[in-house]
């Protein structure tokens, strides 16, 4: 049976590439089983894996909210757009649970010209430009004039004293951090010029998806008891992951949430923050 994937590509229906999505979402055997059987009774030829996507995420939802909000989470990610602002908060939350210090939006003066900087970061008394490339499209892939081009941005940078954690900090790393994909050409010249990637599934260890997964950082927008519109007044107050919510139920009174409502969203953040 033929589908038609996001591109517009025409391939055959996979259904353990179907399974191994499904068991990302955490739940039981049995139960992606069974929502494996019944995807394969409503699948056709021409169906788009959207449609796919939409009727797993469904089942999921009316078996468990948590569940169906780690299935989300790439399309979750794409919701912090769509201009790449709260992605950038995002991937600050992501250093600072690994220990890093961070700020984020400067601009910084190079040698040459000024430069506006997503996010620094510093640890062991070493500071790191890190560069996001936020895609809102599912196919969009971040190429080898990345890179380059931030290549020569950290080279304009690293050489100066600047005012970020202390009056005399000096760049020494560069990261770039996409919420899709880098090619093959794109990771082939940051490794030979020393710039470190993190994208969905690049590294193949300590990759974007395993991070989330290890230290719980689910967005918000995963979240399946909240509408769109509730995700982006939290996101306005500072609320990016979902465990945020944990200590700090005030917020989704500041939403206007009604106190069932609240309860509903907590006990979904709950299972899907306590998930490992």
């Amino acid at each position: 049976m033929k589908i038609v994937k996001h591109s517009g590509d025409i391939v055959d229906f996979n259904r353990e590439k179907l399974h191994q999505s499904l068991l990302r979402s955490g739940a039981p055997d049995v139960i992606i089983d069974e929502v494996l059987q019944a995807i394969e009774k409503e699948v056709f030829e021409g169906i788009s894996t959207k449609k796919i996507y939409k009727l797993a995420f469904r089942m999921l939802k009316q078996i468990s909210g948590a569940h169906a909000a780690r299935y989300n989470l790439r399309a979750a990610i794409q919701q912090l757009g769509p201009a790449g602002f709260f992605f950038e908060k995002f991937v600050a939350r992501i250093f600072l649970s690994e220990g890093y210090e961070t700020i984020t939006n400067l601009t910084l003066q190079g040698k040459c010209v000024s430069h506006e900087i997503d996010v620094c970061i510093r640890k062991n008394d070493e500071v790191g430009m890190v560069e996001c490339k936020f895609h809102a499209g599912h196919e969009a892939n971040s190429n080898v004039k990345v890179p380059m081009y931030i290549f020569s941005r950290f080279n304009d940078l690293k050489g100066k004293t600047h005012d970020i954690f202390t009056h005399k900090d000096k760049i020494e790393s560069c990261r770039i951090v996409t919420n899709n994909r880098f090619t093959g050409d794109a990771i082939t010249y940051a490794t030979c010029s020393g710039i470190e990637l993190l994208s969905w599934d690049y590294p193949a260890k300590g990759n974007l998806k395993q991070k989330i997964d290890t230290h719980s950082l689910y967005p918000i927008t995963c979240l399946t008891t909240l509408s769109l519109a509730e995700k982006e007044k939290l996101l306005i107050l500072n609320i990016l992951l979902a465990k945020e919510l944990l200590n700090n139920s005030e917020a989704l009174k500041k939403i206007e949430l009604r106190e069932n409502r609240i309860k509903n969203v907590l006990k979904e953040t709950a299972q899907l923050s306590n998930f490992l």
